[in-house]
């Protein structure tokens, strides 16, 4: 029998667990913290204060950037992405992407096509979405306003080679989506030259739902596209001049920062080795039938990888694991049907195996037992 000590892999929707003291950093906010953030002088709202401005160094750390104060927090990476598509204020231009990308870029991208005029067009790429930085001049037009790049699909894991690619746009604008990446793979934002990062708390940092947001690298570049409540400049209905507060109008979500605060100081090592998994992908592309989804060179691999079975749908395929061994797994097109149609795999979409910091060798080893007989 299979032994797991993990059998969650749906790490690519939200991770699971999270360290222990992700909840009793939040737990101990509500309890004793409480404050809101910048806006009196008081102790308690000096300490939240501290812990938010501690955590946007620590993401800006990890974006690798420079400027703390140009990470704005917001939800999650989605509304990180539209503050800055909405924010920009594109009109009658267009915009290139990788083939790759999840929802939370191509729609609003249609909706501005839809309002703006601004249509959008494939960067060059591989079969497996890779994209081909040689190549980009090619596209590139008079009208290119932008450049997007999933740096992590969230279909096939492939990571995309964005420091070659920023060699090749020019002084076009870059904007990053570092969703599964940041945690997983290193990002580093400066040295790529990215304009706009988008990213999120609660799948590679493992942090709580609700954070995430995204960076600017000069705010004079994007007006705020939400405007209310911030904690200066209250004496006028403009919205401040500078980031954070330019861009951060209402309350913050200051439990869930505590959280992810929490998460990135105690993110514990991989269990798991990428020679494993790369020995798991190997074996399964070995099943008849099977097809994987992965990045075709190795090194391009991150923490997780999708399959289809001719045999059999990918949401049987879930279930099955489910009832016979209860390992949750993600079957479907996984919120980015643009990337199942380039990889061939719409409208069924696929199995994804997302791992997590929590998984062993082990673990990697039993599933390829496990799907062995699913699939047999």
């Amino acid at each position: 029998m299979p032994h797991f000590s993990n059998t969650y892999f749906d790490n690519g929707s939200t991770s699971w667990p999270k360290p222990p003291e992700v909840a009793e950093a939040m737990s101990d906010f509500l309890l004793n913290g409480g404050g809101t953030y910048g806006r009196a002088a008081y102790g308690r709202v000096y300490q939240t204060s501290m812990m938010v401005e501690e955590c946007r160094n620590e993401i800006a750390n990890l974006l690798g950037v420079r400027e703390s104060a140009n990470v704005v927090f917001t939800a999650n990476a989605t509304q990180g992405i539209n503050s800055v598509l909405s924010g920009l204020e594109l009109n009658d231009c267009e915009v290139l992407v990788s083939p790759l990308e999840h929802n939370a870029v191509m729609r609003p991208l249609e909706f501005l096509k839809q309002t703006r005029n601004v249509t959008w067009k494939f960067l060059p790429a591989s079969e497996d979405g890779c994209i081909i930085p040689q190549k980009i001049p090619q596209v590139i037009t008079p009208k290119t306003k932008l450049v997007i790049i999933n740096h992590q699909s969230n279909v096939n894991g492939l990571v995309q080679p964005v420091g070659e690619v920023s060699g090749f746009i020019g002084d076009i604008p870059l904007m990053l989506d570092v969703t599964q990446s940041l945690g997983n793979t290193d990002v580093k934002g400066d040295l790529w030259g990215a304009d706009f990062i988008a990213f999120t708390g609660h799948k590679g940092l493992l942090g709580p739902t609700g954070t995430g947001g995204f960076y600017v690298r000069r705010s004079d570049d994007l007006p705020p596209f939400w405007r209310g409540g911030t904690g200066s400049r209250s004496e006028s209905f403009e919205m401040p001049l500078f980031a954070p507060d330019k861009y951060e109008a209402g309350t913050h979500n200051t439990v869930g920062i505590s959280g992810l605060s929490a998460a990135i100081a105690n993110k514990p090592e991989s269990n798991w080795t990428k020679n494993h998994l790369n020995e798991l992908i190997t074996g399964l592309k070995k099943i008849k039938g099977v097809r994987i989804l992965t990045a075709d060179e190795p090194d391009q691999r991150g923490s997780l990888f999708s399959l289809v079975y001719e045999s059999l749908k990918p949401s049987t395929i879930a279930r099955r694991l489910y009832e016979n061994y209860h390992i949750e797994i993600r079957a479907g097109l996984h919120c980015a049907p643009q990337a199942h149609r380039y990889l061939s795999t719409f409208p069924a979409g696929a199995v994804r195996i997302a791992l997590s910091p929590y998984h062993s060798n082990e673990d990697l080893e039993s599933l390829g037992m496990v799907f062995r007989d699913v699939l047999d």
